[in-house]
């Protein structure tokens, strides 16, 4: 009876946990590892395990680092059963083949340039048919599944998005019982549409996400919310340009459009344009309209006075490319596009053409993965790389912490207070190493319970209850020697390289004289 961690260990991304109980393998989640480019190099190398041995897959929601490689384990010959809520089996028919266009797009495009170059072609992680055999293996289930004699799940609300689930899981081998919860994501409470958390009492095993694990938000009510995003529209528009919103085309841009209509009809902002570009959210939110029983007070409330939480004559949603394209030139509007992390997307182009406009607004409302174009320009990047081009960032970067689907450090410290028992351990994951050490401290200072940190590769043995087996070439706790960290650095070398780029041709333009300009070079291309 084990767990075996592959993924959102020293990261936020690639969920993918392992679990073997009797003669039974199954997976909790299987997700896309997101980031910097060695990060998602990952996603390109073999499973650590066969997936023609692994029985099931249970997914906690239909992001798609927790659900992005179910195609790539298809293709790779899984054929079991994966096991969603319905409203995440109804996602993820949209969310996979999206991703799977996403893959075979944008590797054409690099298959383009490395033709130019001289380097082989690549091939896509996976493609449109691989998408299409994974969506006739999902099973959409109301609240419980079993797996053979050995396992019995149980799917609870995790507050994080339409249909997200914590997980407890019953696992039974040679007469012995042990009760593990997977925690999923954990949304923060008052947050639009959907519910807040469930809570549970007691369980031998948890493992938590920590995604914030280290950060304590500003607490901001839904009034505070929307008087923030009142104030940076007027703002936005006041000064002309168009209001950028990279936005995750599941939850958070059903959560905008929901503030959006109450602004409106509110007049506390003006009737401007709102684009949706993005196919995807489009199709999520036809999901999200499906499961009106699954909405919060507020969203229900909305629903009952307006009949759609979601319409609105000033909302306009683009299907074709030519539809996004022929935004560039315009002004004035307010335009959600994803991926919310910048990382991939129709948000690029928009990026492209609004980024060195000093009248546009650039305005993030959700986490941004470290190395992510997102990232660097919260953290004040002033030149980025788009496309393989410099643009210089004048616009207005602004940042609304309330739409985070995640709990805070309080959130999470609450969720897990509501526990009485941890009878063996809680495990750390899905968070950065700083993230999940400072939530790790605080589980054992005020609760007391066993808490371990995992990395990546590392196995836990339930019915041992001894310290979990290091991954191999790791130090033991016989206190061998430890090897590189196996986690990727948060910046990595091409970031590195992106970063060097732009200051290269920086000095170039700034430095007049030929001879330091020569001298330079000389030396870097002596070092190489």
């Amino acid at each position: 009876m084990k767990i075996h961690f592959h993924g959102a260990v020293g990261m936020v991304t690639g969920s993918c946990y392992r679990v073997e109980v009797g003669q039974t393998r199954f997976l909790v989640d299987c997700g896309m590892f997101q980031g910097n480019k060695t990060l998602k190099e990952r996603n390109y190398g073999d499973f650590p395990f066969d997936p023609a041995q692994i029985d099931a897959v249970l997914v906690t929601h239909a992001h798609i680092d927790h659900i992005g490689l179910l195609p790539k384990l298809v293709k790779k010959g899984f054929r079991g059963t994966i096991y969603a809520t319905r409203p995440t089996a109804d996602l993820m028919t949209f969310m996979l083949p999206d991703s799977a266009r996403i893959q075979v797009t944008e590797v054409a495009q690099k298959n383009q340039r490395n033709e130019r170059k001289g380097l082989p072609p690549l091939e896509p992680i996976y493609d449109e048919e691989d998408a299409e055999r994974t969506l006739a293996l999902i099973k959409g289930v109301d609240s419980s599944v079993t797996i053979g004699d050995s396992v019995r799940a149980v799917f609870r609300n995790a507050g994080h998005v339409l249909g997200s689930a914590f997980i407890e899981i019953t696992l039974t081998e040679g007469g012995q019982t042990k009760k593990v919860v997977f925690s999923g994501d954990l949304g923060a409470k008052d947050h639009p549409i959907v519910e807040d958390p469930e809570v549970f009492t007691e369980t031998d095993c948890l493992l938590v996400e920590s995604t914030y694990g280290n950060r304590v938000r500003a607490e901001e009510k839904k009034k505070d919310r929307l008087k923030a995003l009142a104030t940076i529209v007027r703002d936005a528009l006041k000064r002309g340009g168009n209001l950028i919103i990279p936005a995750f085309a599941l939850e958070r841009s059903q959560d905008l459009m929901h503030d959006l209509i109450i602004l409106m009809d509110n007049r506390e902002i003006p009737f401007a344009k709102v684009i949706i570009d993005s196919p995807l959210a489009a199709n999520a939110t036809k999901v999200f309209a499906r499961y009106p029983e699954l909405y919060d007070e507020d969203a229900t409330a909305l629903l009952k006075a307006q009949g759609s939480i979601f319409e609105h004559p000033n909302f306009t949603f683009t299907r074709s490319a030519e539809d996004s394209m022929a935004l560039n030139g315009q002004k004035g509007l307010i335009i959600m596009s994803a991926s919310g992390m910048c990382d991939a997307g129709r948000i690029k182009h928009h990026l492209k053409h609004n980024l060195w406009r000093r009248e546009s607004t650039v305005l993030f409302v959700g986490y941004q993965a470290e190395g992510t174009l997102g990232r660097l320009l919260l953290d004040g990047a002033k030149v980025v790389r788009i496309h393989g081009e410099e643009v210089r960032v004048e616009a207005q970067i602004r940042e609304i912490t309330g739409y985070s689907g995640h709990a805070d450090q309080n959130g999470l410290m609450e969720w897990i207070g509501s526990i009485n028992a941890v009878r063996d351990r809680v495990f750390v994951v899905h968070g950065e190493d700083d993230a999940r050490a400072e939530l790790a401290r605080l589980i054992r200072e005020k609760k007391g319970f066993s808490v371990h940190v995992p990395r990546m590769g590392e196995s836990f043995d339930l019915l041992a209850n001894v310290a979990p087996a290091p991954a191999p070439g790791q130090a033991s706790a016989a206190g061998a020697p430890a090897p590189a960290p196996a986690v990727t650095p948060a910046h990595d070398s091409f970031n590195l390289y992106a970063d060097l780029t732009i200051r290269l041709a920086e000095f170039m333009r700034r430095e007049k004289d030929e001879s330091r300009r020569r001298t330079l070079l000389e030396e870097l291309l002596r070092k190489m």
